[in-house]
């Protein structure tokens, strides 16, 4: 069985389990890890982890961030500066965030998820070299009333998430749903 198939298995038994209506925000994110050389194979069947979702009764989003820096870049005013001297771009990076946290917020007013509801997150490999995932995580959590699920293209070992396994990772709250762990 191929490890996108395993990692959806693993998701359906973690989504089917009654929900806490007590959880914290950072308590409510769920990460499914998965090697980033998957990413293809894994986004070519996300519809089967809203067919999971929807099974185990709760509505689906999916909100992309993979094209958002470019769209963000794109609308600066000096755009083709930075596009110049890209090095320049280190201190415009925290309007990219609150732009991804705005869109962020427009999709979830659009949707009305409710606390029922799964949130999608793809597109996250996106970030890096541009902002920390754990960042945008801790910034887009509390906006989501049911669970933040988060794709996630790295690694995770002893409680550690790695993006892209490019750099060292965080510790993170968040539930870790791997291809090689059941619940």
């Amino acid at each position: 069985m191929s490890r996108a198939k395993r990692l959806i298995q693993s998701y359906t038994s973690y989504i089917t389990v009654p929900w806490r209506d007590d959880a914290a925000a950072a308590q409510r994110v769920i990460f499914c890890v998965y090697n980033e050389n998957e990413e293809r194979s894994l986004v070519a069947r996300i519809d089967e982890f809203e067919i999971a979702t929807r099974q185990a009764g709760h509505n689906w989003a999916i909100f992309d961030l993979t094209n958002t820096f470019a769209v963000w870049l794109a609308s600066q005013k000096y755009a083709e500066s930075y596009f110049r001297k890209p090095h320049l771009l280190s201190t415009l990076l925290p309007k990219y965030q609150t732009y991804i946290a705005q869109e962020f917020g427009n999709f979830l007013k659009k949707n009305n998820p409710t606390g029922n509801d799964v949130v999608a997150l793809k597109g996250v490999g996106s970030l890096f070299g541009f902002l920390k995932v754990k960042e945008v995580v801790d910034q887009l959590a509390p906006m989501v009333r049911g669970r933040l699920l988060v794709f996630f293209p790295g690694s995770f070992e002893n409680n550690n998430y790695r993006l892209l396994d490019g750099y060292d990772g965080w510790n993170y709250l968040a539930v870790p749903i791997t291809a090689d762990k059941e619940y």
